[in-house]
């Protein structure tokens, strides 16, 4: 289980409105006889490619899944009805599917396979953290990234911004783009910075989608109008974003948090003082230190001359 989950997280690029899902096959003697991994929507299932690797090697294997195999049938054909076709004989996946492609468990207990749920059930569920919140909610999980001073600002007094942060911090953030199914900034970031908001550093299958929020022309990106953000976000899931990196700027971000829409928040802090220039965040409505928004820091990481601090809503 532990192949399959290194299998799933070693997907990069965009994958929604799917999970990054993988698949190892195990023979009787305990030889790996296959491997495979989801790569997006209209792409095999993990279990699909790990049964063509296999062939026939793929007779009395036990299949280890991150995910319980779906038994949908949509752009490809059910995982339950390949792994009884191709004679599997028992099924180990971490945690079952909470969408309504679920039931895969029960189809392969009716056709005689053994089956067992739970096996790394803990980790498949942190790494596929992002995706159950989407589903579960019907919005993308929002991951925010901010990257500022030491004294809190993400421009200069000039309005310039290139780069706050070194080129250790600016390739990390770029291994984070190739982790989510879209990209957003807002309108006045659009007009300011240019940005291109794709996956340089790292060869991905799909780009993350490029939004940007407010009422902008944006030749090759997503508009959507208007400063509605969890109508925004209700769109973006219809689109298939189960997963969002919002990017700035500081009226968007102080937005999404005033709705408290951010789940996920990563801040990047460079050893520069700049004394004036433009704030990391927006006015929130906070008047006093006991209405401050509360935050759970869950990672501290020295990237470069940079320091992360990655939180969570307390």
């Amino acid at each position: 289980m532990r192949q399959a989950l290194a299998l799933a997280a070693g997907v990069q690029g965009a994958v929604g409105p799917n999970p990054r899902v993988g698949c190892v096959l195990v023979a009787p003697d305990g030889t790996v006889v296959g491997r495979g991994a989801h790569h997006g929507a209209g792409s095999p299932h993990a279990e699909a490619v790990a049964l063509a690797q296999a062939g026939e090697s793929a007779r009395g294997a036990t299949a280890y899944v991150t995910l319980e195999p779906c038994n949908h049938h949509g752009r490809t054909p059910p995982c339950a009805l390949a792994l009884i076709d191709a004679g599997v004989a028992a099924v180990r996946f971490a945690i079952p599917d909470p969408t309504t492609s679920a039931g895969g468990a029960q189809t392969c207990r009716q056709a005689g396979l053994e089956v067992a749920e739970g096996p790394l059930a803990e980790e498949a569920r942190a790494f596929l953290a992002p995706w159950l919140f989407a589903v579960e909610h019907n919005r993308p999980f929002v991951t925010c990234k901010v990257a500022s001073t030491l004294d809190g600002y993400i421009a200069a007094a000039d309005g310039s911004s290139r780069w706050i942060t070194g080129p250790a911090a600016r390739s990390w953030v770029q291994g984070l783009r190739a982790q989510v199914d879209a990209v957003a900034v807002g309108a006045g970031t659009y007009r300011i910075d240019d940005p291109q908001l794709t996956v340089r550093d790292f060869p991905v299958v799909r780009q993350p989608a490029r939004y940007v929020l407010g009422d902008v022309h944006a030749e090759g990106f997503s508009t959507i109008p208007g400063r509605d953000v969890t109508a925004a976000l209700h769109t973006m899931y219809d689109d298939g974003v189960r997963h969002l990196l919002l990017e700035g700027g500081a009226t968007i971000i102080a937005a999404f948090l005033r709705a408290d829409l951010v789940d996920d928040l990563v801040w990047f802090t460079a050893p520069k003082l700049l004394g004036a220039g433009t704030s990391a965040v927006g006015d929130l409505g906070v008047t006093s230190i006991d209405s401050a928004v509360s935050w759970h820091v869950t990672a501290v990481e020295r990237i470069g001359d940079d320091v992360m601090i990655r939180s969570r809503r307390a």
